[in-house]
Formats: structure tokens, sequence, C-alpha cells
């Protein structure tokens, strides 16, 4: 009897030290190879995975531990993909608490507004933390991947400062930013003033695209709008540089020419009335607002000072003065 009692006592010790040994390593620091340590995540990763893209990122403590740690913890198929990094001092409980709240280690990519789709992509393929799934896809195929199948890109992305988890696809970016756009232009649309000559958001945008490059300083965005809205309205050309410009694409050379405003083509402003085909950039919430709420103006033309802003004229001939006075 006293030899059982005995044995008991030793199994019962044996626990107590065994879960005590496991509390204590619960909270103790992990020991890692370096400062941080980071670990990117693929959905349906196993929590067995897990535990050896830690071992293998650095932190030095035995996979098998941390993997039984998950699964003991009840916790193991809560853990979500991601990027996820930890620092000196991270236990075993904060590493899989972090894994288990999703808080991930973000990057971040900003796309300009302005910027047209091809300044769009090689932003994207600049950024280090993207993984770039998209770089051999034509603009057809790039459409069709994010769900816009038969879109033209251009103007189709809003121009915002996107963050995303380390690793993620580039398209993770694409789709977001595609599906901002989508909402901004609904909401600008919404807004518009009665009477505009816009038929659709799509023409919106287009019209918004042009504002955006046209306009030098920000107060006078709605008034360079209302220029063009007032020349829409009684068939005037546009008669805007920065489309004829996206129409020569990639081999405009900085220096527009007068053979270039001559040259027939969709996106010449100049010898076309109405607007151009597509986009030719992607502009932001406030040139979508002044696209379809332009400041009310009776001006048909402006110019450039040279300082930023522009001269806005009602009639031909006082256009020809301003151009006189800051252009000649």
């Amino acid at each position: 009897m006293k030899f059982l009692r005995r044995c008991l006592l030793l199994i019962v010790l044996a626990a107590l030290a065994v879960g005590g040994a496991a509390v204590w390593w619960l909270q103790a620091p992990l020991a890692l190879a370096a400062d941080s340590v980071e670990v990117s995540i693929e959905p349906g990763t196993s929590p067995r995975e897990v535990a050896n893209l830690w071992s293998q990122a650095g932190v030095r403590s035995n996979a098998f531990l941390l993997y039984e740690w998950f699964r003991w913890s009840g916790q193991a198929r809560k853990i979500r993909a991601g990027s996820y990094q930890i620092g000196q001092g991270t236990t075993p409980r904060a590493l899989l608490d972090k894994m288990v709240r999703g808080d991930e280690v973000l990057a971040n990519v900003r796309l300009i507004d302005g910027w047209t789709f091809r300044q769009f992509r090689a932003e994207l393929a600049r950024a280090p933390d993207l993984k770039q799934t998209t770089a051999g896809m034509s603009e057809a195929e790039l459409m069709a991947a994010i769900g816009a199948p038969g879109l033209p890109p251009e103007g189709r992305f809003f121009p915002d400062t996107y963050a995303f988890s380390k690793g993620a696809s580039d398209l993770v970016v694409l789709k977001r930013a595609h599906r901002t756009m989508q909402r901004q232009l609904a909401a600008a649309w919404e807004e518009r003033a009665s009477g505009t000559p816009l038929k659709s958001m799509d023409e919106a945008l287009v019209l918004a695209s042009i504002v955006e490059k046209e306009t030098g300083v920000a107060s006078e965005r709605g008034l360079v709008a209302g220029v063009f809205v007032n020349r829409l309205k009684i068939g005037m050309p546009l008669q805007t540089d920065p489309t004829v410009i996206y129409g020569l694409g990639p081999s405009f050379d900085g220096n527009l020419r007068k053979r270039d405003l001559q040259t027939d083509g969709p996106y010449n402003s100049y010898l076309r009335a109405g607007l151009p085909p597509t986009p030719i950039a992607m502009p932001g919430k406030a040139a979508l607002l002044a696209a379809v709420r332009p400041d009310p103006t009776k001006a048909l033309y402006f110019v450039a000072k040279g300082n930023g802003t522009s001269q806005f004229s009602d009639n031909l001939a006082d256009h020809n003065r301003a151009v006189n006075q800051y252009q000649r």
C-alpha cells in the first residue's frame, strides 16, 4: 500500500512538474535569431505548417512544441492567414494570440490622383511587399481577372493609399482600387446637378479624368469643370491638351507640337467634339464631384498664368487677350 501511495505521489509530482514547465514555457519569451522575425501564412496553411514556418524563419523553439501548443490551446483552427511579425520578448501565448486576432504587419502602396493606368501598374510592380501575379497579363486579361471583363482599365481604379498584408497578390490591391472607384463614382453620380450634359457615370468618369489633368490648383477645379460642361452643352470641342497627349501614348516626348493638334484621332479634342472614348487618368474624389457638380460659370476658356492658376474668360476676345498676356 505504501509503495502504491508513493507511486501515485510521484505521478502527481511529475504531472505538476510538467504542468509547471508548460506554464513557464508559455510565459517565457521565445528565443529569436534576429531582433524581429516575420512570417507570411497563406490561406489553407495547416497549424503544423504554421509552426514549421516560424521555426524556419528564426524562432529558436522546437516546431513540435509550437504545434502542440497551438493544438492544445483549442485555437489552432482560428489562426488567420496573413503576414505577421514578432520581436524580442514575444511569448508563445502572445504569438498565438497575434495570429488568432489577425494582428498583421501591413505594407502600403500609394496611387496618385491623375496617374494613368500604366503609371499605376508600374508603381505596383515596384512595391517590394506585393506578390507580382499580373506582370505578364495584358490589360484585357487583367480586367477579366478582377471581375471586370471587357472594360478598358484607364480611370477604373481609385487613387488612394492601400494597406495590404505583406506577400499579398497585386490582384488584391487592383480589386480593392477598382471596387473603391465604383463606389466613389456611384456616390458622385448621385450628387449630379440637374441639367448636366453627362448621360452616364462612364461619361462622368471621362470628364473627371480631364478635369484632374487640367487643374492647376484645387480651388479652381470646379471652374475648370464648369468650362468643359459649358462647351459640351453647346457642342464646342473641349480643346484640351491632356487628351491629345494621352492619345500620343509612349511616343509623347514632353513637347506637344502643332502637328499633334492637327492629327486626327479619337483623343484629339481639338478636332472632335464631345468626350474622348475613355478616361485619360485616374481621377480623385474631388475631380469626380467637380465633373458632376461644377461651379456655376459662363466661362468657355481658360489659360494658365504660369503660377499654377488660370485666367477664365467668357468669350474668345477676352481669352485671346489673356493668352497674349500670360503665354506670349
